[in-house]
């Protein structure tokens, strides 16, 4: 009996005690059902791509309170250029960062929004464009039947940027210039397409394989490429196509609740990006100037003219190509010049 009393006594004690304890395995499991998201890239994290996975982190971080966690694995420290999207299929990464051209035979139609040129569009611009167009097209269409689309932006037009003054067709002709895939348009004005990554063109430019890089001009001061190339030749050609994944499996998987965050997000990280880039352009062409006295060189309207000339037919012909594929080409050029004006205003 006094036994019994005793434990009566200490009662509400242990009870208290079992709620503590059970409040700490609740925690623990709360903690344990806690998101972690690791999102690779293959170019270092300064560049503008680079920046705007860690805006999308962090926002996603921020309005999950935390749910969420996201692991940024810039510079190819977790995955490639070459593997990127096999590696999101195979669960390497939960979402990956890649440039569409790399794989064209992957991305036809997808590749077609960058592949214009002749376009005078900046990158924020742009990159609403080809978002939206993303949005609005059926994704088996893209070649993204297997992924979920979390955003999708572009660099603004590239640019030549050389070791010596191009001014006219001529002096382009031969030259051997970095591009970040295959490019129609340079072969097309008479140069030397060579297609690399980011990441080895530094080494390129400094050892000369290469006399320029057609490619959007922040990576002048981003990648200290302005140290090996002296001119700009002010003429759009071609943007280069990012596009952030999931795999479909990874995306299921994902409470409803963040799968909205992630898609309020996805609007917003493409504008972020490209008005990111747009503003960093005027800054880095500025340290060029400064620094390495780069010059920007405008054609005269006979010669670019004579640019026009050459490039139209191919923008004609990518469509029919395209198209032949079975692919909705012309609709996608017919509504990406629609998009591009709604967005100027």
């Amino acid at each position: 009996m006094h036994k019994e009393h005793a434990l009566l006594q200490h009662r509400p004690s242990l009870l208290r005690l079992s709620s503590l304890v059970a409040g700490v395995m609740l925690s623990s499991a709360t903690l344990a059902s806690d998101i972690n998201l690791n999102y690779a890239f293959f170019a270092p994290a300064q560049t503008f791509p680079g920046v705007q996975m860690q805006f999308w982190a962090d926002e996603l971080e921020k309005r999950t309170e935390g749910k969420v966690t996201v692991n940024t694995f810039p510079g190819g420290t977790l995955l490639t250029a070459s593997n990127m999207l096999d590696g999101v299929l195979n669960g390497v990464a939960d979402i990956g960062l890649t440039t569409t051209s790399y794989e064209p035979a992957r991305f036809p139609l997808l590749n077609l929004i960058g592949d214009f040129s002749g376009i005078d569009v900046n990158s924020e611009v742009a990159s609403q464009v080809a978002y939206q167009l993303v949005r609005e097209f059926p994704q088996e269409q893209f070649g993204l039947e297997d992924f979920k689309v979390i955003t999708v932006f572009t660099s603004e037009p590239g640019y030549l940027q050389t070791r010596e003054q191009v001014s006219t067709l001529e002096d382009l002709s031969g030259l051997e210039i970095r591009v970040p895939g295959e490019s129609d348009t340079l072969r097309t004005l008479g140069a030397v397409p060579i297609g690399m990554s980011q990441a080895e063109t530094g080494e390129a430019l400094q050892a000369g394989i290469v006399q320029g890089v057609a490619s959007s001009r922040e990576t002048l001061m981003d990648l200290q490429y302005a140290r090996y190339l002296d001119y700009i030749v002010d003429y759009p050609l071609s943007n280069v196509v990012m596009l952030a994944v999931m795999s479909r499996q990874r995306w299921e998987s994902l409470p409803e609740d963040v799968q909205q965050v992630i898609d309020e997000l996805g609007a917003e990280a493409s504008q972020y990006a490209g008005h990111y880039l747009d503003n960093h352009v005027r800054e880095a062409i500025n340290w060029a100037q400064d620094n390495h006295d780069l010059e920007v060189v405008t054609l005269s309207e006979e010669e670019q003219s004579r640019w026009a000339g050459r490039i139209e037919p191919l923008n004609e012909q990518r469509i029919e190509q395209v198209a032949a594929q079975g692919l909705p080409a012309a609709a996608l050029y017919d509504r990406m010049l629609a998009l591009i004006e709604q967005y100027q205003q």
